[in-house]
């Protein structure tokens, strides 16, 4: 299989999965500023889960540009992120029809937690199929992000039952971080 067959299907995932989370925003059962207003957690957990979906998707082709060799280790790894992406649809739903309750918010950051693993499982797949000298390895280096974000979502699943706001306030943190262009990649690439 070639890594634009892998590329092609992840991104069709990752659209569905936006589709799915775009057609929970409801219309308000109102046409004033209070019931527009009763939307708004949905609206803020779809921009949330909206802004990782993008993150990944962006960092998923930088990570497919050094894919040499697609292994079935690779294929694999990669369905296996797919999978933990699609449930967040689910998750960010009861988010938004519970946003006072704990719970939903440990979810989210389960759903969180599991995808950045199964970001770094397919990293190392790539890493395996390109061998020791692979580009990959170059360019993540000591990957600081990579550690930052898996700590952070294991404190916000805990802190999700001391306060929600606390849940959220790590969430925003670790896409504020990745929102911030990583060139790591594409500096390799470029060499």
């Amino acid at each position: 299989m070639t890594k634009g067959r892998i590329e092609a299907f992840s991104d069709g995932v990752i659209a569905i999965i936006i589709t799915i989370m775009v057609l929970e925003l409801k219309v308000p059962h109102g046409a004033d500023w209070h019931a527009l207003s009763a939307m708004l957690p949905v609206f803020l957990s779809y921009v949330l889960s909206y802004t990782f979906m993008g993150i990944y998707w962006n960092n998923h082709h930088h990570l497919l540009q050094t894919c040499e060799h697609v292994s079935g280790g690779v294929m694999w790894a990669n369905l296996h992120l797919l999978f933990w992406l699609s449930l967040t649809p689910f998750a960010t739903a009861w988010i938004g029809e519970n946003p006072h309750a704990p719970l939903p918010y440990a979810i989210y950051g389960v759903v969180l937690l599991i995808s950045a693993i199964a970001y770094v499982v397919l990293q190392q797949a790539i890493m395996a199929a390109a061998g020791p000298h692979s580009k990959l390895r170059q360019a993540i280096g000591r990957d600081w992000k990579g550690r930052l974000s898996p700590v952070a979502y294991t404190l916000a699943i805990g802190l999700a039952f001391v306060s929600h706001w606390i849940s959220i306030a790590l969430y925003v943190t670790v896409a504020l971080v990745w929102l911030i262009p990583d060139r790591r990649i594409e500096r390799t690439l470029s060499h």
